[in-house]
């Protein structure tokens, strides 16, 4: 067992309280002094809580939103492990927004289990102590001579024991522990093993669990009709016809949209249908063309202040013995999350009660307080399971549409968008050009790196700390960014999602250039930047090398099967450290994926099912959004509006296999939601040119012939 100064007080414990029929409430509270960004940063470290009443029930509250990365279950798991119980005997329930309970119950950045890891197993380990503490008393021996095991607490010597329910009542009255002691790794029984999602049956069997299976007594569904177009405002409009639809209730309008009321989803939507709408020009109604002009002038300058510039290279391509020059492009993507946008409100008497699916219950909190001019103490916000974030639920539009909506009909609502809604109204991933230089010097090294990235929206279009930058001599990267009223934020691993597939593509075609593996190359870099490095190196050089390594042996690399050909990425973000290859051939000229090996050092594995599920549902979600998804703009409108246009991967394009494993090592977890995105389309990509000598630099790249 491993000591652990405790820094949980009897002030920040939470209240430990009576339930009815004499249980006891277990808790805690570490608020810690993080001040990050949701989207690449640890979250608030936040408080859990378990309880436990006589019969030995014992329920886990998992305080995060559950947007399918698994925090439902692996932060519980946390919990019963340090508690010593039975994982196949305990309740897991989503707990409600609540800030001073909770903290930042934020889902995003891949940060969740990051932030909660050590703070929710102190938790658990406080409440085991005290547990152990109540049965030494009861049987008047030393602490020290009392053990845990699945649920009860033993005294090996006289063969007693007694059950956590047993002890329940007891357990409240003992004093909060000044030490804990977490376990040590090797006597995990939870925490590392494959555990079943908490809501599989659930989902099999159909049960309500998402927002838009919500149903209160009297709630009425609503569909809103907004500006067609990024630059148009709501002028006027006539409801004389939607009136008339069987099953309209209301229509009523807010600031920027209409809404129409119905007693079903059917009723609303044919009522917003009848509606006759005038919008007028509010600003430029751009399109995707004028972007990419923008982005091809841009990528041609330099930055008056380059985001990292390490010597010379100027001078390093100025006297190279040849400069490769390449200009990679990425799309704009939307989040198109499977449960379309939905939100369900009851304002009335200065109040707001809400429910529904966001990333972000906190910041909703505070945007519906300040829509409606209330304090925040008078809103209460359930979580449901989402169907689906991908970052488009780290805004809170949705929560304040339907709260606005709310108010102004006096009546509970459901705001339900179409997919086209969806389509129009979300703000997307930003599409980008990346103009990349290197120069080889007279003895064919890589001397000087340069980088001038272009993007809508970007304060900063580049990750100018990546690898490899620290392990050249001349290295600069510079960015631009477009401004533009087409509302742009976080997609799944936010500008790493482009870069990666630009970068990594990059490095391919240098290694190729030098006559040398792709492997081989990224080991020699990484190896300058351990013995060389130059500026400051942002990355773990061993760890790189560490998922590096591991997928040359799960794929055997550097051995063909004839007719196939293989392609590799490496890269890190959020904390983490992946390394791919995709084994592909080409089949009447396009690319047939037949399987993809993936390494990844996240630090230690909570839930193994989860684990690999998170890897190859990002690795799915990247390559299929690289093979054919794309959303373009005509004077502010969006030209792709479901998915018969902006196509998603079909079953018949996806791996077959996606072979994932992870560095064996029990430091705290990193991120894994999104790390394993960024590299896949560089990969496959450059399986590609291996296969047919054909260098794909812009994305998508499923309708070219190869």
């Amino acid at each position: 067992m491993k000591q652990v100064p405790s820094n949980i007080s009897r002030r920040h414990f939470l209240k430990i309280t009576s339930l009815a029929g004499g249980g006891v409430l277990f808790g805690f509270e570490m608020l810690a002094n993080v001040t990050e960004t949701v989207a690449d940063a640890p979250l608030f470290s936040p408080n859990a809580y378990l309880s436990i009443d006589p019969q030995g029930i014992i329920t886990l509250l998992a305080p995060n939103p559950e947007i399918g990365q698994g925090v439902k279950t692996s932060i519980p798991m946390l919990l019963a492990e340090e508690l010593d119980v039975d994982w196949n005997k305990v309740v897991v329930t989503q707990a409600v927004f609540d800030k001073e309970k909770y903290g930042n119950q934020s889902a995003g950045g891949s940060g969740a289990i990051r932030g909660r890891y050590e703070p929710i197993r102190k938790a658990g380990a406080v409440a085991r102590q005290m547990l152990i503490a109540a049965a030494a008393q009861t049987w008047n021996v030393p602490e020290q001579e009392c053990s845990t095991e699945n649920g009860f607490v033993l005294h090996k010597a006289s063969g007693k024991k007694l059950s956590y329910g047993e002890l329940a009542t007891k357990s409240a009255s003992m004093p909060v522990p000044d030490n804990i002691k977490l376990k040590d790794p090797k006597d995990f029984k939870i925490i590392g093993k494959r555990i079943n999602n908490i809501d599989n049956k659930g989902i099999l069997t159909g049960k309500p669990l998402f927002g838009i299976d919500t149903r209160r007594e009297g709630m009425l569904f609503c569909m809103v009709s907004r500006p067609p177009a990024f630059g148009k405002k709501l002028k006027s409009f006539d409801d004389t016809e939607t009136r008339k639809i069987p099953g309209v209730k209301n229509v009523v309008r807010t600031d920027t949209v209409v809404a129409v009321l119905a007693s079903n989803t059917w009723a609303a939507k044919k009522g917003r249908d009848a509606l006759k709408v005038e919008w007028e020009d509010a600003s430029k109604l751009e399109s995707t063309t004028d972007h990419l002009a923008a982005f091809k002038s841009l990528v041609q300058q330099k930055s008056d202040k380059p985001d990292r510039n390490d010597g010379n290279v100027e001078q390093a391509l100025s006297g190279a013995r040849k400069v490769i020059e390449s200009i990679y492009e990425v799309p704009v993507l939307s989040h198109a999350p499977m449960e379309p946008i939905n939100f369900f409100a009851d304002v009335k008497d200065g109040k707001a009660d809400l429910y529904g699916p966001t990333q972000v219950p906190g910041k909703a909190i505070s945007d519906v307080a300040k829509a409606l001019g209330i304090a925040e103490a008078n809103i209460t916000l359930g979580l449901p399971r989402q169907g689906g974030g991908f970052g488009r639920k780290l805004r809170a539009d949705n929560v304040v549409e339907a709260a606005l909506i709310s108010a102004a009909a006096k009546a509970p609502i459901q705001m339900l968008w179409t997919r086209e809604d969806d389509m129009q109204g979300d703000f997307y991933r930003p599409n980008g050009m990346y103009r990349y230089q290197a120069a080889i010097n007279a003895n064919n090294e890589l001397d000087g790196w340069y980088l001038s990235a272009a993007a809508l929206n970007a304060g900063r279009a580049a990750a100018p700390e990546n690898f490899p930058a620290g392990a050249l001599a001349n290295y600069r990267c510079d960015s631009h960014g477009v401004t533009s009223n087409i509302q742009t934020g976080p997609w799944r691993a936010p500008t790493h999602n482009a870069i990666g597939f630009a970068e990594q593509s990059f490095l391919d075609e240098i290694a190729h250039e030098l006559k040398k593996d792709p492997i081989v190359f990224r080991l020699e870099l990484l190896e300058k930047a351990k013995t060389s490095p130059v500026g400051k190196v942002n990355y773990d050089i061993e760890k790189f090398k560490s998922v590096i390594n591991l997928v040359s042996q799960m794929s055997n690399w550097g051995k063909n099967t004839p007719g196939r050909f293989k392609g590799f990425a490496a890269y890190y973000s959020f904390n983490t450290y992946v390394a791919e290859v995709a084994e592909i051939s080409v089949v009447n000229g396009k690319p047939k994926v037949h399987k993809v090996w993936a390494a990844v050092n996240c630090g230690q594995v909570v839930n193994l099912s989860g684990a690999e599920n998170q890897v190859q549902g990002a690795i799915v979600d990247g390559l299929g959004h690289a093979w054919y998804t794309e959303l373009t703009f005509d004077k502010g409108a969006v030209q792709q509006k479901n998915f018969n246009t902006y196509k998603m991967m079909r079953m018949a394009d996806a791996p077959p296999e996606v072979e994932v494993q992870f560095v064996a090592t029990h430091e705290a977890p990193t991120g894994l939601g999104e790390p394993a995105l960024p590299p896949i389309a560089a990969v496959v990509c450059n399986a590609i040119f291996a296969a047919t000598g054909k260098r794909i630099r812009k994305l998508p790249f499923g309708n070219e012939k190869l």
